[in-house]
């Protein structure tokens, strides 16, 4: 990987403009997220997971969105570059002023998490990860006017902000319809977690749980099928 590009089997991200670089939570949401025929990417960033939707599911129109203006004229270079520019949308725009034209079969974001953490003194760095740009509250109002009521709601959060984040779901009168706890490895408590919000309950939630390596520097069974159709 160089610090200027991560080339994945049908896409390259360049990032050398964007604060927040490819990582492993925004490659876990791309592979593990529901989609359908509208997907919106709340913070898109890189434009890696706007990419990795507009992958899996070949029918999908797909809006990304960033109040990054850098990072929204880079995710567009990236898009134009790829196989799937004549269906994916990059927007530089506030969240909280967002109006969609329609509801969303899908959202996604890897969303600013830390609330009261030390704010990076890189503007643009603190902009992506602190909820001073937007909060949970804020976000979740968002996705109620954007997503479709059959609709998934999509996210990776560290485990940190899990409960917090939960409260905020349910007070906007969400349900958790999916979750899966990411271990970095076997013998470690949980770092992450991928969450799934729904207008309604779902009555087959079974919490999952997953490990990215079984040992440092071997990938698991589990992630390796999970990012099979983007690693090289």
């Amino acid at each position: 990987m160089s610090n200027d590009y991560f080339k994945f089997r049908q896409f390259t991200i360049h990032q050398g403009r964007c604060a927040m670089k490819v990582g492993t939570d925004g490659t876990l949401l791309g592979a593990w997220a529901r989609g359908g025929k509208r997907i919106l990417d709340i913070g898109t960033g890189t434009g890696l997971i706007a990419l990795m939707m507009a992958q899996r599911f070949p029918e999908a129109q797909v809006t990304g969105f960033d109040i990054d203006e850098q990072a929204v004229a880079q995710a567009r270079e990236n898009v134009v570059l790829s196989p799937f520019a004549s269906r994916i949308n990059m927007v530089c725009q506030d969240a909280r002023c967002y109006e969609p034209d329609a509801a969303y079969d899908a959202i996604v974001s890897n969303p600013p998490f830390y609330e009261h953490s030390l704010v990076c003194p890189d503007d643009r760095r603190s902009l992506a990860r602190h909820t001073s740009s937007l909060d949970y509250r804020s976000l979740f109002s968002l996705v109620q006017r954007c997503l479709d009521d059959e609709g998934e709601f999509s996210v990776v959060i560290p485990s940190e902000c899990k409960l917090k984040f939960e409260s905020e779901a349910s007070l906007a009168g969400f349900f958790k319809v999916r979750q899966c706890a990411v271990k970095t490895t076997p013998r470690k408590a949980p770092r992450r977690y991928l969450l799934a919000f729904a207008k309604h309950p779902s009555a087959l939630f079974v919490p999952e749980e997953g490990v990215i390596e079984e040992e440092p520097g071997r990938r698991s069974s589990w992630y390796t099928e999970l990012t099979k159709d983007f690693y090289l």
